[in-house]
């Protein structure tokens, strides 16, 4: 059996009458991600590519820029939780984390939560310059291209999914979550483990809305454009504009908005 679902025992209701049958359900479990041998953060993630959730992670929460900031990563046995070895800078970014952060178990739905703060969501990253365009129709495509390699969601029916692409529409990356958080950390973290960032040639493409939590996480891995199924938030468009990502939302059929920088967009 897949970690990502299991099956389970429900009573279909059809025309008042209860069936017995077996459903498949998308696995949620806590994962306790530890630094330095210390308790970092609990996040309730779908099994599966939990470094790469890791690693992503550490790069939303500016703790890591770069893979080799990443002395070891050691999963338990159960899977249940990975200990981060940190060396370089990295150690000394994560005393200002851990300043600036409580200790919480983060939901599936959780970007942010466990800051202070509003001076701790502030976006250390360099403004994105890319010149390049994508054609509408690429753009328009995305959103149908990502649900077609999505292999979880076909069994469960619950799982967001981010997907990485080339600017002519080409898959590189995929991952499914139930948090649409750790599927763009665990797409993001894969390729920063493979020194692959930034990734300033790509589209990042989410199943759900852009919030100012997946705009950092683009923001921070150097990706130019997020491209959204349904709607952004006001602070996702004020940090995009800012930092020069190119915002798109409400991307379906063949209509879609470009919330900021446009010029990307042929």
């Amino acid at each position: 059996m897949n970690a990502a679902w299991r099956p389970i025992e429900v009573h279909r209701v059809r025309d008042g009458r209860h069936v017995a049958a077996e459903d498949t359900v998308a696995t949620e479990a806590p994962l306790e991600i530890r630094l330095q041998g210390q308790s970092f953060v609990i996040t309730m993630r779908t099994p599966g590519a939990d470094r790469d959730l890791a690693a992503g992670f550490l790069l939303s929460e500016q703790v890591v820029r770069r893979s080799d900031e990443i002395a070891a990563m050691v999963q338990a046995d159960d899977e249940s939780a990975i200990d981060v070895t940190l060396r370089g800078d990295a150690a000394t970014r994560l005393d200002a984390r851990l300043a600036e952060r409580r200790q919480v178990t983060t939901s599936s739905a959780c970007g942010l939560c466990g800051r202070q703060t509003a001076d701790a969501l502030v976006t250390d990253a360099a403004p994105l310059t890319a010149s390049w365009t994508v054609p509408a129709t690429v753009v328009s495509s995305l959103p149908d291209r990502l649900r077609s390699s999505q292999a979880v969601f076909d069994r469960t029916g619950g799982l967001h999914a981010a997907g990485l692409f080339t600017t002519d529409g080409t898959l590189v990356e995929i991952a499914e979550d139930v948090g649409r958080h750790n599927a763009v950390d665990k797409v993001i973290g894969r390729l920063l483990m493979r020194g692959a960032l930034p990734l300033s040639s790509h589209v990042l493409c989410v199943s759900g809305r852009a919030s100012f939590e997946l705009v950092q996480k683009a923001v921070l891995a150097g990706i130019p454009m997020l491209v959204a199924v349904s709607a952004p938030s006001t602070l996702a468009i004020e940090l995009a504009r800012e930092h020069g990502l190119t915002l798109a939302g409400f991307v379906r059929g063949d209509a879609f908005n470009l919330y900021t920088h446009a010029h990307r967009v042929a």
